[in-house]
């Protein structure tokens, strides 16, 4: 069972996603207890993370083109501080 994400970690995501997509509802999940002890997990209970937003930003564009959007608000965050982000990302009324 995934936790609400409330961390540091989890609440920059937010922010950032926030900020960069302007959503209509995010919710920011955090399933690091899932992956203890796995590859990746690096102590902190904030290395695996499970997004699901819904922005104006992403009509018209396809899942890769929507997960790329994500990706690069992240970028500095993925490449050090979240291990795994897994993405739902819709246009309203989707």
């Amino acid at each position: 069972m995934s936790e609400a994400a409330t961390g540091a970690v989890a609440a920059e995501i937010a922010a950032r996603l926030t900020a960069a997509l302007s959503p209509t509802s995010l919710e920011v999940l955090n399933e690091s207890a899932q992956h203890s002890g796995h590859l990746g997990d690096d102590g902190s209970g904030e290395s695996h993370f499970r997004v699901t937003i819904e922005s104006a930003a992403f009509a018209g564009l396809s899942r890769v083109a929507r997960q790329r959007l994500v990706n690069h608000a992240l970028a500095d965050l993925l490449a050090g501080r979240i291990h795994a982000l897994a993405i739902a990302a819709r246009a309203p009324g989707e």
